[in-house]
């Protein structure tokens, strides 16, 4: 009875590790697929492309001039969104606090840029995030605060907590604040060929696509 009743804790342990696989398994392959909301542009389309960059992604490397670093730049991971979801305009919105160096090098100088990848979005297929074919794009321009009380402020606000919920529950004492690139130049590779020239004009008055559907058809296990 003690051989059997080993027998039957091994064979549920063996069970359990089963499971336990599948399931990492197929975590890995769903969080490896698509998760953009509309259909990548076509390379050939630059604004179109920049501005889908930018509308579905959530994160990016924001760089700013540290003082402290003696000039140096210095890049940091941040969440940001450019407008209600379905009404995007392009320009970067962020939530942050001067308890971070991002935002207090920000105030001592203004000189900025922000970059986002393709990769994230699970839309490059096997492609290396350095490849030309997973589309980049670097803004950049003067990262400047928003006026709490204005509209824009309020509506940035309401952007920045629609992609990230988590945002309305971050701690008041650290003073979070609203602040936006003011975009100077354009850097994007969408495709084979070295950057495509893009003009600010061109990127902000290029109308978006409503987000029809969720495209789940890229898998690059």
């Amino acid at each position: 009875m003690v051989r059997d009743h080993k027998m039957n804790i091994s064979g549920i342990a063996n069970c359990v590790w089963v499971l336990s696989v599948v399931s990492l398994l197929v975590g890995s392959v769903q969080g490896r697929r698509s998760f953009a909301a509309v259909k990548k542009p076509d390379p050939k389309n630059a604004a179109a492309t920049a501005r889908w960059l930018v509308s579905q992604n959530s994160w990016g490397v924001l760089n700013t001039l540290s003082a402290e670093l003696g000039g140096a730049p210095f890049g940091n991971v941040v969440s940001f969104s450019d407008g209600e979801p379905g009404k995007g305009a392009g320009v970067p919105y962020f939530y942050l606090t001067t308890l971070d160096p991002t935002a207090q090098n920000a105030l001592k100088d203004q000189r900025s840029s922000f970059t986002i990848s393709e990769y994230p979005l699970g839309t490059c297929g096997k492609a290396d995030p350095e490849n030309p074919t997973c589309a980049k794009i670097t803004l950049t321009g003067k990262l400047i605060s928003v006026d709490e009380k204005s509209k824009e402020a309020e509506s940035a606000r309401n952007a920045l907590f629609a992609k990230h919920p988590e945002m309305k529950g971050w701690p008041k004492g650290h003073d979070f604040q609203v602040y936006k690139l003011v975009i100077k130049d354009i850097f994007l590779i969408d495709w084979f060929g070295g950057p495509k020239p893009l003009t600010v004009d061109e990127y902000l008055k290029t109308k978006m696509s409503l987000p029809t559907y969720r495209d789940k058809s890229v898998d690059i296990l």
